[in-house]
This record gives structure tokens, sequence and C-alpha cells, in this order.
């Protein structure tokens, strides 16, 4: 088959083109310094309390300026916390005029956040009052390089624990005696300014090195694909650490003027929506789609499905006519998130067309996007005016991507090259980048006529057969969790006892006992299990036998996953 190389889909909407972090950040606060940066949530009360784009950024400077003085220009800085204000103040302060910013996941245990110290080499660290011991820990160790610990909680300097808040406070009388040498700092758009680790074990994770240009041009796509004004609010909810948080939930609505607003848990989230008056979310796909079938199963209860479904048929005709009546048709459903809710992105994993149909329908614009922590991170995109179900959009406008060495139905490795690739790993030399730029993303994908990109899995976790077949066990996995009772399932190959050399498909299934009770009126374990099991085999005879899951295991205990909610595949294929 003959390669193709995909150019850039058109730019929809005017945007800004940033050379720097530092370049949004003064256009910020000239162009929207009396808008709203943040909607900030008192802990455990209802009072929410707001902070301007002009004092945001002059407390970036402030901390900049005090970052220098204290000795860490040009140094490694560490950022861990949960999503707060402090973080992404923090990292801002670092990427734009002192140093280099290492975000950590928040959710590592003791031992891995010590071995991302160490390997990362950084010298200082931002953390919250959940990290006291492990920074304790690291401190009297004297783990790699690290001397300096900034804690966001305390309000003054103790001991040897430096304040946020007081290095905020030393950096605005810096300034005020005379101290430039943040406010003036000359920024290398080409040299490492953020160092990211992606997901995996310390001893597999790897240092993504991105800089100042990755990431604004990013941001320019990301802007001139979508509409996102000063006048929207973001409800902040994956880990910041996450390169699409990071740059999707916070950078861009910095670079916009937007607001923003943290998630104060996941059992929260329609309470969030409703006190920010959120208006977009970016998010995984699990997440959109617990929320959609929570709506539906709402509509069933009040008996409304049917008076639902005819308000869909209205919608599209109104549509047609160029008039679009979907938020006052849907309005109850709506006022459940605050009546302000516009725009989900979803990314991370294949998002069921099921639920990006069933949200767009009810008024809710609702796009899938893809990228890596490699490609800063988002690589394609659907967008008001490029959609077809089941893609991930078409190529994001600065970037081409390409298919490598493509099989009889078109699918091979995706691969991308641009301005936003990477600089590389850190202190690893890999073959991830060919020669000639192009990165190859370890994704299996084709791409259709018009130029829609579709993932079918992960190279690493197809599992091939005896015959040369090949088969995703994404596409599966999209099938068998639209059956009512299962939370999430977990399609692998195992060697087939009577053909050793073959494998056997096989599905771990995680079950809801509460659902499958409402659902099939069954208790017992075995009648669950022959259920579930004729649900199986029911999707089986829709596929070539070459696919048929020959095995089920069930279980009610979660499946291991990374902090962004993906399968962690090898951990469990281990347990299988």
């Amino acid at each position: 088959m003959v390669e193709r190389i995909y150019s850039g889909c058109e730019r929809v909407f005017s945007a800004k083109k940033f050379n720097n972090l530092k370049e949004i950040i003064n256009n910020t606060k000239e162009e929207f310094g009396n808008e709203i940066a943040f909607k900030l949530k008192k802990e455990g009360t209802k009072e929410i309390s707001t902070m301007l784009y002009k004092d945001y950024i002059d407390e970036i400077n402030f901390l900049g300026t005090a970052l220098i003085s204290i000795g860490l220009k040009d140094k490694k800085i560490g950022v861990i916390s949960e999503n707060r204000y402090e973080w992404e103040e923090g990292y801002l302060a670092i990427i734009c005029g002192t140093g280099i910013v290492v975000p950590l996941d928040k959710a590592l245990p003791e031992n891995e956040i010590l071995s991302l110290i160490e390997r990362s080499e950084m010298e200082a660290i931002f953390y919250s009052s959940k990290y006291d011991k492990v920074m304790e820990k690291a401190k009297k160790e004297k783990i790699g390089k690290i001397k300096y610990f900034i804690s966001m909680d305390l309000e003054e300097k103790k001991d040897d624990i430096y304040s946020q808040k007081e290095l905020v406070r030393l950096g605005k009388e810096l300034i005020k005696n005379g101290a430039t040498s943040y406010l003036n700092a000359k920024i290398n758009n080409d040299e490492l300014a953020a160092l990211l680790f992606t997901s995996g074990t310390t001893s597999k994770s790897k240092a993504v090195q991105l800089s100042h240009e990755n990431i604004c041009t990013n941001l320019y796509d990301i802007a001139s694909t979508f509409d996102v004004t000063e006048k929207d609010t973001f409800l902040s909810f994956l880990p910041l650490h996450h390169v699409f948080e990071c740059t999707v939930g916070f950078l861009y609505p910095v670079s916009v003027g937007a607001s923003i607003g943290f998630c104060t848990g996941i059992r929260y989230i329609a309470d969030n929506l409703k006190e920010y008056k959120a208006s977009i979310m970016i998010s995984v796909p699990v997440l959109f789609d617990n929320m959609y079938k929570k709506v539906i199963q709402g509509v069933e209860k009040k008996g409304k499905l049917a008076t639902v479904k005819f308000g869909i048929k209205l919608s599209k005709v109104a549509k047609f006519l160029k008039l679009d009546i979907r938020r006052k048709l849907f309005k109850e459903i709506h006022e459940t998130f605050g009546g302000k809710l516009r725009l989900f992105v979803a990314g991370g994993a294949a998002f069921d067309p099921e639920t990006e149909k069933g949200l767009n329908d009810l008024g809710i614009d609702t796009y899938q996007g893809y990228g890596l922590t490699e490609t800063s991170p988002v690589i394609a995109s659907e967008h008001p005016t490029c959609r077809r179900l089941g893609s991930i959009g078409k190529t994001f406008p600065s970037l081409q991507t390409k298919i490598i060495e493509p099989n009889k139905l078109g699918i091979g490795e995706l691969a991308v090259k641009g301005p936003s690739v990477m600089i590389g790993y850190y202190g690893l030399e890999d073959s991830s980048i060919t020669d000639d730029g192009w990165f190859l993303t370890g994704d299996l994908a084709y791409i259709d006529k018009d130029g829609f990109i579709f993932i079918t899995g992960r190279k690493k976790s197809v599992i091939v057969l005896k015959n040369g077949k090949n088969v995703y066990p994404e596409e599966l996995e999209t099938l068998v969790n639209k059956i009512p009772g299962v939370k999430e399932s977990f399609v692998y190959g195992k060697s087939d006892k009577d053909d050793p050399v073959n494998l056997k498909i096989g599905v771990k299934i995680v079950y809801d006992k509460e659902k499958v009770k409402e659902e099939y009126n069954v208790e017992e374990l075995e009648e669950i299990r022959k259920i579930l099991w004729n649900k199986v085999k029911e999707i089986n005879r829709t596929m070539p036998k070459y696919k048929y899951m020959k095995e089920m295991l069930l279980t009610e205990e979660e499946l291991i996953k990374t902090t962004t909610l993906k399968i962690k595949r090898f951990e469990e294929i281990k347990k299988v």
C-alpha cells in the first residue's frame, strides 16, 4: 500500500500565536486582566471566592522573582499536589523565567516519588501538606540533588521549609525595590522547559522533554480549532501533572482568559459544575460514559424517555433549518449540570460513539481528541467543523501524520511530525523519532479517504493469533462494556491448553452487583455468570470466529489503572 502523508486540517477560528508561555501570561494580563482567573472553593463550605488575572499574573512574577533570589535560576523544580491554585501558580512561576518545571504524579507511592526526585535531578520542589512525610524523608536521606523544599500550605518559613505564600510576599518586596531579573528573563523557546514522566513504574517510565515551542504550538492549534473565550469556565478534574489536563485544561484557558474551578472529588462533579457555573470540561471517556448513563437512567425513572427521543428528532429537524434548539428542549437535563455546560472534550482512551452521539443530541457539544505526552499532547481532534463518530478527528493544523507499513485494511502504526513533537527523552536514547523527524506513537490506526483518523489499539497490546490475524482488545472491550451491569472489561490473549502455540481470547468482566440485580433480577454468582456469558456469546456471533471470546472471568474488583484511568494491561495480564 502506498504511504500517504496527511497535512494538518484548516484553522477554524482566528487565534494569536505565541512563542513562549511568558508571552502568554503577559498578554493575558494586558488583555484579560480584569477577567476571573480562578473560582476557588473554601474547603468544607459552599463559599466561592475569585481571583482576577491581573492579580494572578502579578503573583507569578512575585514568586518567580523570589525563586531566582534564593538561587534557583536555571534549576529543575518539581511540583506535586492535588489540583489547586498553588500548583498552577508554581508551574508558571518556574517555566516563565526561573528554570525547568517537573510535574509529578500525585498518586505515586512514596518510593516512586523519591525515585523520580532522584532521576529528574531536581533541586527544589513545591508540595502540599499531604506530602510532608515523603519530603521529610527526601531531605533526611539527601535524595538526589534536592535542597529546597517549598510548602504550599505553610504561612511562613518553618525551620528550612520555605512557604510558597511567603515567597510571593518576598518577591513583591524585591520587585518594589527594583528587582527585574525575572520580569526581564529571556526565554529560549527551543530548549528544555518541562520534564514530564510518562505513566508506568519508575524503572519503565520515560522522562519527556518539552520546550516552550512544543507547548505553544499545541496551544495555537487548540485555540484555532475550538471557540473558547474569557466568558467560559473550565472544571479542572484530571490530575494536573498529566499533559492533557495541563495543556488543555490549564494553559489553554489561561491563554484565552477563561476561568478555572477545581473539582473537589469525583462524587461532587455535578455539584461543582453548578457551583462554578462551568461551561467546559476535559476528561477521559469513562467519566463521560458514566455521566451519560446516569442522565438516561434519570430520564427513564421519570418516565420521560419517549419525550426525550421525540425531542431529539425535533432538534434534528430544527438543525436542518439552521436552528439549534437542543438546550431549550432539554433544559431540565442541562439544569442538573448548572445550566451553563456546553462543551466536553474526551481524550486518553477510546470513546464510545453512542455516548458521544447521545451527549451531542442532548445539547452538550462533545468531541474526541487524541495525543501523547511526547506531542505536547494533542495530535488530532474532532471540532465544530470536523466530526466523524468513532474517529479522533483530523490531524492538527501544525502537524503531519502517516500510517507506517499499513496492512490490507490500511491499519499500521500512526506516526506524527511537527513542532509540537518533543525534544526527546531525558537521559535516554530512543528510536521513537526517526532520522527524518517522524515520531512513532505506538498506536495502530487507519486514516479514511477524508483524512479522519481511527485508532484501533496499542501496538503492544494487539493480540496476534497463530493464523496471523490481529485482535484489537479495545474493540472488543467497547462492545462488552455496553452489556447492562458491566462496569468495565479487559480482553486478553492466553495460551490454549489444547494448542499451546495458539492464543485463546478471554475477557475479564468487572460487574456491578446492584445493576445486575436491577437488570436481570439475579444475585447468585453462577446465575450472574450464566447471564453475562450468554451476553458475551451474543457479541461473538456478530464477529468473525477468530475474534470469539472463549473464556470469561468475573470480579467486582476494579481493574488496575493509571491516574488517568487507563488500564495497566501488563499488570492485568499478570493477574490473569
